[in-house]
């Protein structure tokens, strides 16, 4: 074990669109380090099961706020809320929306979907944490969840790559203005480190292929969850105090070896498309018939 268990002792993180995939599991690495977090999102109903999961790890403390990321009122609400408890110490901008498409076929209702949770749902939950820190003269850090693309675009996911590279303009900019309070910004751009939820609609065909091909990574396999908590975990921590401003690459090269994107989708038949977006349809059915529930 790369920490003693102890790393995160005290701290109080939050973490937007921590029931599920790669939030849940940044969560969980956060936890076991004995931090107090709070997991946000949409579903009342997965978050509570994610909780009820996460219960069992660390000596930290499990919290679930329920809310719309990309409604700003709402996150102040949220945050008001969490500090009538106690103040944060940490930010996890988790939260996201992608899913591939030619960009042609993308409506301005689906930019939008994307666009407003990554980009606007960042920069709500940022400003919001961030401007109660600068009120009462209290340190933070803040850390994003971002992807290589922010270095190289990548066709097919156009929207996510847009928002995601501001959230990576907005990493380098807080920590220049917010430096000298004691705010350190930074942000981790993670390869491919496979989520059902994710994958089912990064990956509708199950070919694999780009971004989605662990083949193309120079060490040869996808990530593994245990890595990347590891990771978010030490930018939470006091050991890096002097560390901010980054978008720090944890991909095994995949960028740097060029296959990190979604360029190989050009492969696609019309009826492949077809089939995908049949796929990435029943994906976001079954979501809403969990939401439902």
């Amino acid at each position: 074990m790369l920490f003693s268990g102890d790393a995160l002792a005290g701290k109080r993180i939050l973490v937007t669109g921590g029931g599920s995939g790669l939030g849940k599991a940044i969560s969980e690495g956060l936890l076991k380090q004995g931090a107090d977090v709070y997991i946000s999102g949409r579903r009342k109903e997965v978050l509570e099961d994610a909780a009820s999961d996460l219960a069992a790890f660390g000596a930290g403390r499990i919290h679930t706020r329920v809310n719309d990321i990309r409604d700003a009122d709402a996150i102040s609400e949220m945050v008001d809320s969490i500090w009538e408890e106690g103040p944060l110490t940490g930010l996890v901008n988790n939260a996201g929306a992608n899913f591939v498409s030619p960009t042609k076929d993308i409506s301005p209702r689906g930019y939008r979907a994307i666009c407003s949770t990554i980009m606007d749902g960042s920069f709500y939950a940022t400003t919001a944490v961030g401007k109660r820190w600068l009120a009462e003269g209290l340190s933070g850090s803040i850390v994003s969840n971002l992807v290589t693309w922010v270095w190289t675009g990548s066709a097919y996911v156009v929207p996510a790559t847009m928002a995601k590279t501001a959230v990576h303009a907005m990493t380098m900019s807080l920590a220049v203005e917010w430096g000298p309070h004691g705010i350190r910004v930074n942000a981790m751009a993670p390869g491919p480190f496979p989520t059902e939820g994710a994958w089912e609609k990064l990956d509708p065909t199950g070919k694999g292929i780009g971004a989605t091909d662990p083949s193309t990574v120079p060490l040869g396999r996808f990530g593994q969850m245990h890595e990347l908590q590891n990771l978010v975990v030490f930018l939470m921590s006091d050991g890096c105090s002097y560390l901010t401003g980054q978008t720090i690459a944890i991909d095994g090269a995949h960028h740097l070896a060029g296959h990190n994107t979604f360029a190989g989708l050009s492969a696609l038949s019309e009826q492949d498309w077809a089939d995908a977006r049949e796929a990435i349809k029943a994906s976001v059915e079954k979501e809403k018939q969990q939401r439902s529930r």
